[in-house]
């Protein structure tokens, strides 16, 4: 059974959660339910839970202050939000999961079961959370990405990736320190989650990060030469856009 913590400061949401957990999710054992950021880490202390469903948004003090406060967060958080928060892609890059209010049932299942399949050790919690709360907050550029590489997390700062290269579906992660990281997650999932970053797709193959491009060599589709001096092949179908992506840089 996972020990689990319900935080939400409506009612309603709370007990369609639980009622939703205990219909389809019987490894989950609700030790407790909070309608504040106060009462949750009262919550913690007392119960210990292994598991905190957490509402983003809450009067005097939402879910990522409710982190802050805690020292060494030693259980998973899967955030609920009632529309598309800001926060969504920093919790995508920090390889924790959210669910979208009114909560699906399907949706609340595969959370679980990722819960179940990846506990990660305390360490690795703690990291975890740190990179999300680093990267969460509106005014800065989001700073580092959670790997899963099959045996837990790694974590890696943008500006180190020269680029990510496709293997089916699984990704590698090619860094400026001369190390490859396989990731569990395919190239396009990786695609969505950097766009709006410094990244580009120049090929069904290779997105690149355009700060280690070094040159541009010209052909059909072209080729890219980055800081590693590699050279990625472009494609025939993306070179205007790149090109143009790449003169606005």
């Amino acid at each position: 059974m996972i020990k689990t913590l319900l935080v939400d400061d409506e009612n309603g949401s709370r007990e369609a959660l639980a009622m939703l957990l205990e219909k389809h999710c019987p490894i989950i054992e609700i030790v407790a339910k909070a309608d504040s950021m106060i009462t949750a880490l009262t919550a913690i202390q007392k119960y210990e839970p292994e598991l905190v469903f957490l509402d983003i948004e809450m009067p005097n003090g939402g879910g990522f202050d409710l982190l802050e406060k805690i020292k060494d967060i030693d259980f998973d958080v899967v955030f609920i939000t009632a529309y598309d928060h800001y926060a969504i892609k920093a919790i995508k890059f920090s390889a924790v999961d959210y669910l979208l209010k009114p909560v699906d049932a399907e949706d609340l299942i595969q959370a679980v079961k990722r819960v179940e399949e990846k506990r990660l050790n305390k360490k690795t919690l703690v990291d975890k959370y740190q990179v999300l709360l680093s990267n969460v907050k509106p005014e800065t550029k989001l700073k580092k990405v959670a790997i899963p590489d099959g045996d837990g997390l790694v974590f890696i700062s943008l500006t180190d990736i020269i680029r990510c290269d496709s293997d089916g579906n699984y990704t590698y992660f090619i860094l400026n320190n001369g190390k490859k990281i396989m990731s569990s997650r395919t190239l396009g999932e990786y695609e969505e989650m950097f766009e709006g970053e410094n990244f580009f797709r120049v090929h069904r193959s290779h997105l690149v990060n355009l700060d280690h491009v070094k040159k541009y060599i010209k052909g059909e589709g072209g080729y890219v030469v980055l800081s590693d001096n590699s050279q990625v092949e472009g494609s025939r179908r993306k070179k205007i856009e790149f090109l143009e992506k790449l003169s606005g840089h």
